[in-house]
């Protein structure tokens, strides 16, 4: 009896066994994985336009004629590419940019332009646009910060500039001769390199000597009274003028002119810049020579902006094309020019 009990629990237990081991539910299918490309183009932003761009720009401020064009290159790209600018004037002073690149920091601007109105003191307020994932782009001027706190340079190349200065310079005076030089804002990247790249050119045995070299911050009033000093102290010993920008040196044409004698003859002069004032100036027989540096950056400095915020790579130095001009070229291209 005991026995057929036994065998009988054993019996119930194999059954229940066997209805775990068949009747169980299903295991849940595996969850479909999207595709690698598809988490891709779910996770990517939509590329920005350049009707959804917004720029803060720092100029610096109407110091010349090429200033002037400059910031009318950037105004007129903007409204015509439908970009939403942010248009800041300096003044001339680098306390002004910088309070003008935190308010683009706090607007949560796309990008930020700034032309550096001297080469230091920028690090701490372009880090601040880095930490904020702001991209920094400089224009026309560098600034002597890290790289990694600028995403690119556009603008020219300031040595070069010095250098043709000094070729020209040097085909002027082949005897050699005494040199007066009208100096840009002090510790600019253009005062800086024209200054630099003058220098290189003359060296050795040109025989042309610097007898006077002093700032004339860029402007044409400036440029007028520093030349003035230049003619009190040396007269007629001055060969020739090196202006880092044509505004000084029309401004110390002036001075030349004051002072009884003929620029262009008795003191010639090569500047830097090819505004339409300096073209005239080679008309009238006033000027030498212009180096060209381009202002009208708008377009590029747009097309870069916009590359940039796409997560596009871009050049770390995009130069602009310029030329030299003398006077026997000015009065036909005169009408050609935009600045």
């Amino acid at each position: 009896m005991k026995l057929s009990r036994f065998l009988l629990l054993i019996a119930v237990l194999i059954a229940a066994l066997a209805v775990a081991a068949c009747g169980g539910a299903a295991p849940a299918a595996p969850k479909e994985e999207a595709a690698p490309q598809e988490e891709a183009a779910a996770e990517a932003p939509a590329e920005k336009t350049y009707e959804d761009l917004v720029v803060g720009y720092a100029q610096i401020g109407a110091e010349s004629e090429w200033r002037t064009a400059n910031t009318a290159s950037i105004k007129e790209e903007a409204e015509k590419l439908g970009v939403e600018l942010k248009f800041s004037d300096a003044q001339q002073k680098q306390e002004n940019q910088i309070k003008a690149i935190r308010s683009f920091i706090a607007q949560q601007v796309d990008v930020i332009g700034v032309s550096p109105v001297v080469e230091t003191g920028w690090e701490t307020v372009f880090q601040e646009a880095k930490d904020a994932g702001i991209p920094v782009i400089l224009v026309d001027r560098r600034a002597d910060v890290p790289e990694e706190l600028y995403v690119t340079y556009l603008g020219s190349d300031f040595v070069e500039e010095g250098r043709k200065a000094g070729d020209v310079m040097m085909d002027l005076l082949p005897e050699g001769g005494n040199v007066v030089e009208l100096v840009g804002t002090v510790g600019s990247a253009p005062a800086n390199d024209r200054a630099k790249g003058f220098r290189e050119a003359v060296e050795g045995e040109s025989g042309i000597e610097i007898i006077a070299s002093q700032s004339g911050d860029f402007t044409r009033a400036k440029g007028k009274e520093v030349m003035e000093a230049f003619l009190k102290t040396h007269g007629e010993d001055i060969d020739a003028l090196y202006a880092h920008n044509d505004d000084m040196a029309i401004g110390a044409i002036q001075a030349i002119e004051e002072y009884g004698l003929k620029p262009g003859e008795d003191i010639l002069i090569v500047s830097i810049d090819a505004v339409r004032g300096a073209f005239e100036a080679m008309i009238a027989g006033k000027l030498n020579c212009t180096v060209e540096c381009n202002p009208l950056l708008g377009p590029q400095f747009y097309d870069l902006a916009l590359k940039v915020v796409n997560g596009e790579t871009v050049d770390k130095w995009v130069p602009s094309e310029e030329s030299v001009y003398f006077p026997e070229q000015a009065e036909a291209l005169l009408p050609e020019r935009k600045y």
